[in-house]
This record gives C-alpha cells, sequence and structure tokens, in this order.
C-alpha cells in the first residue's frame, strides 16, 4: 500500500471517498472507508487535511473489499496552520501492515527567530484544542530533533482555550497583554536561557516653571493619606513606544491643560519592588510653559494651579523627604544655572539601524552654564 499527498491524478467520482472531519481518536464518524483499510488514531488530530491515498490489492483477491487498483480516497478542506500527515494501514493479501509510521511530522506553521528559537504563527493555529495538542507534542518533538532552542506562542485572547492545553504540555507563562497570553517553552537540557518579562514600569514628573517663578502644581483625586493637601508636579506613566519626553509633555497637557517643551531629563530615580514587584524608573524632566490657562482632568485631578516656586518648597511633605528635597535642589540649582541636565539626541546606530533618543549633557567652552532653559 502507498499513501500520496496532494496527488493531481483525475478521480472519478465512483474512486473518490469523502471522509470529512477527522480529530484524534474519533474515528466512528468515518464512512465509506473500505475494508481492510483502517488509520493509525497515533497520526490523526487534524481537521480537514487534503489527503490522497492509493491502494493496491490482488484483483483476484476475495478476501478483502479495497476498492479497485489505484482507488483514491480524499478528505477535503485543507486546514490552515498546520501540515498533517495521516498514515493509511491497510493489508494485502497476508494480512501484513507495510508501514506503521508517517514519513513526515506534524508541525505548527512557525518561522525560525534569530537565536535557534521557533516563533508560532499566532494567525494559523488549528481550530480545534485536541488537534492543537496532538500537533504541538509533535512540533516539539520535531523542533528538538532539530535542534531548537526556545520556543515562543503566542495565544491571542479570543483562542484562550489552547492555555491550559500548552500549560500541560509544558509551556510556561512569559507575560500577557490586553489582547494576547504569550508562552514559551525551553528545549534543551539545563536553564532557560530567554529573556524575561519587562522588569522595569517607566514613569515621569514635569517640572513647570514660568516667568513668574511659579511652579505649575496638581493635587490628585485619589493619594495616600500621608499626601493629604500636598501640591506636586504632574506626572504619570510613558505609555507603550513614547519617548520620556513626549510623555513628560503629554502627561502635563492631559493633567492641567498646558502647553509646554522640553528641555532636559534633570534627573532619575530607580527603585524596587514599586508595584507587582517591579522596578521603577521615574524622570523628572524640566519643561518650558507655552500657554498659562489651566484645564484641570476631571477623572484624575482634583486642582491645578500656578504656585510660587517659594511656597512650592516650603511645603512639610518637601522638606521632610530627603528625596523630594534633592529633586527640588536640583531643579533650583539648573533655574540658576548651576546644574545642566540631559538633553535628547536623536540618533540611528549600525547595529539595529533603527532610530533612537540618546539623552546626555554636552559641556560646550561658549555655553559653559547651559543658557537654554
Amino acid at each position: 500500500m502507498e499513501m500520496r499527498l496532494f496527488e493531481s491524478k483525475a478521480m472519478s467520482a465512483s474512486e473518490t471517498v469523502q471522509m470529512g472531519r477527522m480529530y484524534s481518536n474519533r474515528f466512528s464518524g468515518f464512512r465509506h472507508i473500505p475494508a481492510g483499510a483502517k488509520f493509525s488514531p497515533q497520526f490523526c488530530s487534524c481537521r480537514g487535511i487534503l489527503l490522497k491515498a492509493s491502494y493496491s490489492s490482488p484483483p483476484s483477491s476475495s478476501k478483502n473489499n479495497f476498492p479497485s487498483s489505484n482507488a483514491i480516497g480524499s478528505v477535503g478542506d485543507k486546514l490552515a496552520g498546520e501540515t498533517c500527515l495521516f498514515q493509511i494501514i491497510g493489508t494485502n493479501g497476508t494480512g501484513t501492515r507495510p508501514n506503521l509510521f508517517p514519513r513526515e511530522i506534524t508541525v505548527l506553521d512557525a518561522f525560525d527567530d534569530e537565536y535557534g528559537g521557533v516563533i508560532v504563527d499566532p494567525e494559523r493555529l488549528p481550530a480545534n484544542p485536541n488537534a492543537f495538542g496532538y500537533i504541538l507534542h509533535s512540533s516539539l518533538s520535531h523542533w528538538s530533533m532539530e535542534g531548537k532552542k526556545g520556543i515562543w506562542l503566542k495565544l491571542p485572547v479570543e483562542r484562550a482555550e489552547l492555555v491550559p492545553v500548552a500549560i500541560k504540555e509544558g509551556f510556561e507563562y512569559h507575560h500577557a497583554e490586553r489582547g494576547y497570553v504569550m508562552l514559551t517553552y525551553w528545549i534543551p537540557e539545563g536553564p532557560c536561557m530567554l529573556p524575561a518579562n519587562a522588569s522595569h514600569q517607566v514613569g515621569i514628573g514635569g517640572f513647570v516653571i514660568n516667568e513668574n517663578n511659579e511652579v505649575l502644581v496638581v493635587q490628585e483625586k485619589h493619594y495616600a493619606p500621608a499626601c493629604a493637601g500636598f501640591w506636586k508636579i504632574p506626572t504619570g506613566f510613558i505609555l507603550e513606544s513614547e519617548e520620556i519626553f513626549t510623555g513628560a509633555v503629554r502627561e502635563v497637557k492631559e493633567e492641567t491643560g498646558i502647553d509646554t517643551e522640553f528641555v532636559e531629563v534633570i534627573a532619575f530615580r530607580h527603585a524596587h519592588n514599586v508595584a507587582f514587584e517591579k522596578s521603577d524608573l521615574f524622570f523628572i524632566c524640566m519643561l518650558r510653559p507655552l500657554s498659562t490657562e489651566i484645564t484641570v482632568d476631571d477623572l484624575e485631578i482634583e486642582a491645578a494651579k500656578w504656585m510660587p516656586l517659594d511656597e512650592f518648597v516650603e511645603q512639610p511633605l518637601i522638606q521632610e523627604d530627603s528625596m523630594f528635597k534633592k529633586i527640588i535642589s536640583i531643579c533650583i540649582a539648573r533655574l540658576g544655572k548651576r546644574y545642566c541636565g540631559l538633553s535628547s539626541h536623536q540618533v540611528v546606530s549600525k547595529f539595529d539601524g533603527r532610530l533612537s533618543s540618546l539623552y546626555y549633557n554636552v559641556v560646550d567652552a561658549q555655553d559653559f552654564n547651559c543658557s537654554s532653559c
């Protein structure tokens, strides 16, 4: 008996056998299967793969009910997402089974990454969880034999039913976003060398001071008891793919309605175990105001105003907190041109060919006092 896939031979109506959908260990639904032809359950778990197989048997034999020589069986509707070969086990006149194993292995659609790993295509996953489990298991065996290392499996939220199947197969959670969960699997023995999930969140604060030596400050609607009555600079988090300087300008605009221009990063704080055991980077940016009329964000901000710098500095919470006090002293030193912060410069590296923002301080003999502010 011989198995052929996607054979182009013409078929007559009498030679066509329509098998329909197939799932692992569900063979009771097969109809019109020639007597003596069987499907090996360990190699069947795809849905709708196009399969053509030819049979050969002695034409005079009365011990089987095989169709005539070269009869063709067809399973329609090629399933996007996997290449699946089914083994048809037939008997010849002696009752022997000529081949118990498929010639190829079932593998999920995927592409190689640059580190010897594999990234599974999330758009071409099997529709049925049982089929997915079988094909995932076969894929891991195949990738292991190929010497692959890390496997990245991104499951969209609408395919959440596949998550427990992958976990049972040995995958681990890496990270999750609003629309998907990322799972990983490390094939080689020894410690996993895949990069961990992002370890930091990034926050910004905008120090905005006008020509009247007044600081733009806000009071938040939601605050810790210790911060009751405290006027603070506008703060927030950087969005995905957002620059530090654009994030600072955006947050000030959202909370107060004031348009600003980025000047420099004055300082940054690095802290750990801040939220969900993540570390935190907080950048204090000096901004130049471009407007004066305040419009408060009613969702987050209780009040906003221009506050005299002296009054702002004398608040008890600033005077009693060494970090707040140091930050304000640095900002005042910058106003007095006794300190230079980090300005943003756009550069392209040949290493990755991408445009990046490099923050650094350039001391020019003609501008030693950092006159721009």
